[in-house]
């Protein structure tokens, strides 16, 4: 199958296939596919199973093969789990403890070349119960409409989504009227797509009128230059070729305020500038000539927000509001400060409600969540920095609280507003909603989020399913040719409090306190490697535990962005020692682990509320496990607090908002027409409908 199979059934679960000419029933064939894929979990909808009756023998065989390539490249089945210790997890609940020590030690002293000697035993066949993940029909068209609704997106889009739309453009070039929407709202896709038709001299048609400011120039350069176009981290600008360099300059030409806007990147622009040569095309381009020269002069350049700062430090309240009257998105930012300066807070509101209709979706969302929360005595204030690499910040949450009723005002305000924007969209009619969709956050800034067996947004906080007593999770990874990698598995318990309990990890392979175990440390990949652990969640929670942190370490320090592989999943297991340590059909989820950076924290376990918290964070140095966020800020418990107490918006109060606007509840999901649940209709993996069509 092509990349766009692997793209429909890694997005949506769903397959195109197309009856054959040849109509002879291979009843035998169909069923032994069926079983085949059902052992890694997946099983095909009657809509394929009747098209494939219509299959020849070669044609079915060509079918298998590479439906279940794909499948098990998505679940990670497609590699060999070798662990240190081949009959765990009972192996190392019952070995000697210096053994696993002397076995440790021989294995460090060779570099990772010598392993303990031991025979897999024959193991009972798997006997946990799980639920088969259903691969549907597809539509012809549901590729170009994916691509579509990422163009369209009002919210950053991750890595892989930027993949999938160049390896779209690239190889469907011919469809580009079709699949580029009329408006596109995110000034990082009108730089990509920009950059993606220069590089393949495909027609631009009217894309360059999408320029508007200087920035969105800049954002430009950096993406011929393949930077970071979110300009959360600075680019290394390429030797442009003089029609690029003619380009850029006139879209910025054509600009307005250019001057103003460079000043807010003006070292970038100055590095701009020496690739672009200005003073070359003074003529032609006077105004972005002059820009330059200013920057470059250090030339004052007054602009908006100075003129705001200046306002608010002198308390000119009145001038400021008039100001930020001009610009809501801003005045929506600025809200919560402008209140607690104030002597009249009110006034604030009611200018603020005068604009409110003009600010986006996406920040009224979030103003709406932050005032919902607004005076709820967390004790840190969370921050997911912009960029491509997941990180998080925390600082003590010292704010003063806001009077109860302007926060319900200012919530109703940006309701009122929403609903007035969400009306002009089409009627949806009966519309049913889940309620556990109030656990799913709004997919706002997915830059730096992995890619996933299931794409998850940070912070939702997934049910843990019943019927699990044992969470295994898993990592595996491949090394460069002759660079050792060593990547380490851990997990580190709390209670209620926060306060630490056990962890583990290569250090400490089993607790002595509940049940829990690790696989044993493997030190070298050249062929992969792997490492597990279990944990039995009972034996946890009696002891007094709550969440689990678990985190992957590259001991070596090499950046996972230059390992050959690296990925981490997690099993749902009933009865541990039954059938494979690695069961493909018991793997809840797979994460790709590809930051530049050398450990990954992917989920935190609630035991409490049997969820687990994904978090998909990244980070550079290896936190300490001191409960103290004085001495901590980046640390295990900083972030788990952070993630465990964190307010986002959620998907069940979007599609609500878009209920009350353009349509009437339906509490029976027989007769709606529009279902938001986990399972039908619109689900929390649907993000390229939900960010293109519903914030």
């Amino acid at each position: 199958m092509e990349k766009a199979a692997e793209i429909l059934l890694r997005r949506k679960q769903q397959l195109i296939v197309s009856k054959s000419n040849e109509s002879i029933l291979q009843t035998q064939y169909i069923v032994t596919i069926l079983k085949n894929i059902e052992n890694i979990g997946y099983t095909l909808s009657k809509e394929i199973i009747d098209i494939l009756s219509t299959f020849s023998v070669k044609e079915l065989d060509d079918f298998y093969s590479s439906l279940v390539r794909l499948l098990k490249e998505m679940i990670g089945s497609n590699k060999t789990y070798a662990p240190m210790y081949p009959n765990f997890p009972e192996q190392v609940m019952n070995e000697d403890e210096s053994l696993l020590y002397f076995n440790a030690l021989i294995h460090y002293l060779s570099s990772g070349h010598l392993f303990p000697k031991y025979e897999k035993e024959d193991r009972s066949p798997l006997i946990d119960l799980t639920d088969l993940k259903v691969i549907k029909l597809g539509s012809k068209t549901a590729i170009d409409n994916i691509i579509r609704n990422l163009l369209a997106s009002k919210t950053s889009l991750s890595e892989i989504d930027k993949r999938d739309i160049t390896w779209f453009i690239e190889n469907y070039p011919e469809k580009l009227t079709e699949i580029v929407p009329d408006e596109i709202p995110l000034k990082e896709n009108i730089a990509l797509l920009a950059k993606l038709l220069i590089d393949n001299n495909l027609p631009k048609g009217t894309l360059f009128k999408l320029f508007n400011t200087a920035t969105d120039v800049l954002r430009l350069a950096v993406a011929l230059s393949d930077g970071d176009i979110s300009l959360a981290q600075a680019t290394k600008f390429k030797s442009f070729r003089r029609k690029e360099r003619r380009l850029l300059l006139s879209l910025l030409n054509n600009c307005d305020n250019i001057e103003e806007d460079m000043v807010k990147y003006k070292n970038r622009w100055i590095r701009l500038g020496e690739r672009l040569h200005p003073s070359e095309y003074k003529e032609a381009y006077g105004k972005a000539q002059i820009a330059f020269r200013k920057l470059r002069n250090n030339e004052k350049i007054e602009t908006f927000n100075s003129k705001v700062s200046q306002a608010i430090k002198t308390e000119d309240y009145a001038t400021a509001l008039e100001l930020l009257k001009q610009r809501p998105g801003e005045f929506a930012r600025k809200l919560d400060h402008l209140i607690r300066i104030h002597s009249k807070p009110n006034v604030v509101v009611n200018t603020f409600k005068d604009v409110a209709q003009s600010v986006s979706s996406t920040v009224l969302l979030q103003v709406i969540t932050h005032f919902k929360n607004r005076n709820m005595q967390h004790e840190l204030r969370t921050f997911f920095p912009k960029g491509n690499v997941a990180k998080v910040f925390g600082i003590d949450n010292t704010l003063p609280e806001i009077d109860e009723r302007i926060c319900k005002n200012i919530i109703d305000i940006c309701e009122t507003a929403l609903i007035n924007i969400y009306k002009e969209k089409d009627y949806l009619g009966k519309v049913y909603i889940d309620e556990s969709l109030k656990n799913y956050v709004v997919p706002f800034s997915q830059r730096s989020a992995s890619k996933a067996l299931h794409s998850i947004v940070r912070g939702s906080k997934i049910n843990l399913q019943e019927v699990t007593n044992t969470l295994r999770t898993f990592v595996y990874w491949k090394q460069p040719k002759a660079v050792r990698v060593d990547v380490d598995l851990s997990a580190v318990m709390y209670d209620e409090d926060w306060n630490y309990l056990e962890h583990i990890s290569y250090t400490n392979l089993r607790s002595k306190k509940y049940n829990a175990a690790h696989s044993g440390d493997i030190t070298a990949a050249p062929d992969g490697a792997s490492e597990f652990i279990d944990i039995d969640i009972e034996s946890v929670k009696k002891y007094g535990g709550r969440y689990i942190i678990i985190s992957i370490n590259n001991y070596t320090e090499l950046p996972f962005t230059e390992m050959q592989e690296c990925f981490m999943g997690w099993m749902n297991r009933q009865h541990p020692n039954s059938g494979e340590i690695y069961e493909p059909k018991t793997v809840e989820n797979k994460i790709d682990i590809t930051s530049e950076t050398m450990i990954c924290i992917p989920m935190i376990l609630d035991l409490h509320e049997m969820k687990y918290i994904w978090t998909d964070i990244s980070l550079k140095a290896h936190p300490s496990y001191h409960n103290n966020v004085e001495k901590n800020n980046r640390g295990m418990v900083l972030m788990g607090k952070a993630f465990a107490n964190l307010e986002k918006p959620k998907l069940y109060d979007l599609f609500h908002l878009h209920m009350l606007a353009r349509g009437q509840r339906c509490d029976n999901i027989e007769e709606a027409d529009v279902i938001f649940s986990l399972e039908q209709g619109i689900t929390p993996y649907d993000q390229d409908i939900i960010v293109s069509q519903y914030i």
